[in-house]
């Protein structure tokens, strides 16, 4: 099983509603998509490393930034897309519209011999929790129910 670390990044919204970050997935499979397309910045880690440590450096690959300063409270373990993925809550801010991702390669088109680079995530956006649950890839939503149980 392949295991991977992320951060719920989440703020209080003018309203007192927590809004959280996610990050557009990129490449042209997830191009024209947008209902459950949207993950938390995550990525692989050995089984061996340490999932905070793992999800700080996912977090500042995929967001072209590292985490805020804070306590990364852990919202456990989920199995999706044939791995474990462990989250953790940190309570901060991100400009959103200022992510810059890392890139991975793809032969696209298929079959055609050609690789291309692509951002892994091409965009990042806040939602409120009741919108994030319509974005957010369908295996990670329990960390959206997690994140409220910790909010009180």
């Amino acid at each position: 099983m392949r295991h991977s670390a992320g951060i719920l990044l989440h703020r209080t919204a003018a309203g007192g509603e927590p809004e959280v970050l996610l990050g557009h997935m990129g490449g042209p499979f997830w191009a024209h998509k947008d209902e459950h397309a949207w993950s938390i910045p995550k990525g692989e880690h050995p089984p061996d490393e340490d999932p905070r440590v793992a999800a700080a450096r996912e977090f500042a690959e995929e967001l072209g930034s590292p985490p805020p300063d804070g306590f990364l409270v852990d919202l456990g373990s989920v199995r999706g897309s044939g791995k474990l993925i462990t989250a953790f809550a940190l309570r901060g801010d991100l400009d959103a519209d200022k992510v810059v991702s890392n890139l991975f390669e793809l032969e696209w088109p298929p079959r055609s011999g050609r690789m291309r680079s692509f951002p892994e995530i091409d965009r990042a956006a806040w939602f409120d929790l009741p919108t994030a649950r319509t974005k957010i890839v369908k295996a990670q939503a329990v960390f959206l129910d997690r994140l409220l149980t910790t909010l009180g």
